[in-house]
């Protein structure tokens, strides 16, 4: 699925010269104990999402009624609601083979922005869009005004007829605004686990839906992040996970590592970069602690940040994702980058730049004394995207308990969502 590297030397070599040996070891023993205890109890729910569980028929069916009735799915949903679907359903376009007969366009406008929603509803037809609203309480004040927005919009040129059949909901059972506002349209719902958060979703209905419509496989996603779980119950002291946490956690402490680089190497994981960056910074940053997550994506990315990554402080820990790309992609004409003094390149191919590019970044940031992890997956697929989704979840969670936080709480947030509810209510006319 994928391997985990750190350059010529060895991960161990790397540590020992900079003095890290003895404490890494001692993380790792406590990450890998703690792995242990995971396994044996269970996982955690967002790590048990099977690739056969029953809630599959039922997103199926949700996905043949959007697909075959509609040519475009806006999804409504902010942070782990829409965040995960997006990082998943990015892939769609690269593999041609999974979504022949697929005509219905997804679009994701996770942010509140009036200007968006404005834009979105110039450019579509009611007639011809399906809305999925998504929320594990119910109550997300950004998701429901776009839902009554949507709900006028479709009424207005939709009309009444029908129109609970432009609707889907995600969210959690019992009493809560969402659901009863899809049960009074008479719309699916789809039950959002009760004891997964949002940002830890992506392998539930949550991010399945939106993948069965794009034409991927979600029993495939699940799947591959069960290949991850199993390695991770089998010797966790070996896992990438715990690897990860535990050399995170002794950057930060014996060495002012504040931040964590994640840079893939394809722009089919772009999205995906934005998905951890959520899951990293809402999970780790509590009580005055935790590391900043920063997105880049190479190569484009050499030629805006890297300058700051090489020759600023040294205060990140780099991860990079690349696919193996040699031969692949659009051939440079010999005689034209000779003709040009561009002789390197002759009857190179544009995924031989992209290989080099990349060993090159990491072998440079690692000559400026920065400590780099490449992980290496085999192909773009479902499996291995979900495989790099349970990986991270479960490494931000072992990472967690190093720290000594709680990885599924956000108290710091909800303070502002009080606030913003009575600066509402507050508004004159």
């Amino acid at each position: 699925m994928f391997d985990m590297n750190f350059g010529d030397q060895s991960l161990s070599q790397q540590l020992k010269a900079s003095g890290l040996a003895a404490a890494y070891e001692e993380n790792l023993e406590k990450a890998a104990a703690f792995a242990a205890d995971l396994s044996s109890s269970g996982l955690l729910p967002f790590a048990r999402q099977a690739p056969d569980a029953p809630e599959l028929a039922d997103i199926a069916t949700a996905a043949t009624h959007i697909r075959a009735g509609f040519k475009h799915l806006i999804v409504l949903g902010t942070g782990g609601s829409s965040l995960g679907a997006q990082a998943a359903i990015a892939i769609a376009r690269y593999l041609p083979d999974h979504i022949a007969g697929t005509n219905t366009q997804i679009h994701t406008p996770d942010s509140l922005c009036p200007f968006e929603m404005d834009r979105l509803f110039a450019s579509l037809k009611p007639a011809e869009t399906h809305v999925l609203a998504i929320s594990k309480s119910g109550t997300t004040a950004e998701t429901l005004a776009q839902l009554l927005a949507c709900r006028a919009w479709l009424e207005q040129g939709a009309g009444t007829k029908d129109l609970g059949t432009h609707f889907t909901f995600v969210t959690e059972p019992g009493e809560r605004p969402l659901r009863t506002y899809g049960e009074k349209l008479g719309s699916a719902i789809l039950d959002h686990p009760t004891d997964v958060g949002g940002r830890f979703s992506v392998l539930t209905t949550v991010g399945m839906l939106p993948v069965a419509v794009a034409g991927l496989s979600p029993a495939k996603f699940r799947a591959g992040a069960q290949q991850v779980v199993q390695a991770f119950g089998a010797n966790p002291a070996a896992s990438p996970v715990v690897v990860g946490a535990a050399l995170t956690h002794t950057l930060n402490q014996h060495k002012g590592v504040t931040q964590v680089l994640l840079m893939p190497y394809a722009e089919a994981l772009r999205a995906f970069t934005r998905w951890h960056g959520q899951l990293w910074a809402e999970s780790l940053g509590k009580d005055g602690l935790g590391t900043t997550p920063i997105r880049a994506v190479g190569p484009v990315d050499q030629h805006s940040q890297l300058q700051l990554f090489l020759d600023g402080p040294n205060d990140k820990f780099c991860t990079f994702i690349t696919i193996p790309s040699l031969g692949k992609g659009p051939r440079i004409d010999a005689a034209e980058a000779k003709a040009y003094g561009l002789d390197y390149m002759a009857e190179r191919t544009i995924g031989d730049t992209v290989t080099c590019q990349s060993r090159a970044t990491q072998q440079t940031l690692r000559s400026k004394g920065r400590l780099v992890r490449e992980l290496v997956i085999d192909s773009l697929n479902e499996e291995n995207l979900g495989g790099l989704f349970v990986s991270f979840m479960l490494e931000t969670v072992v990472m967690a308990h190093l720290m000594g936080v709680n990885a599924f709480d956000q108290p710091a947030v909800e303070d502002g969502k009080v606030l913003t509810r009575e600066y509402l209510a507050a508004l004159k006319g």
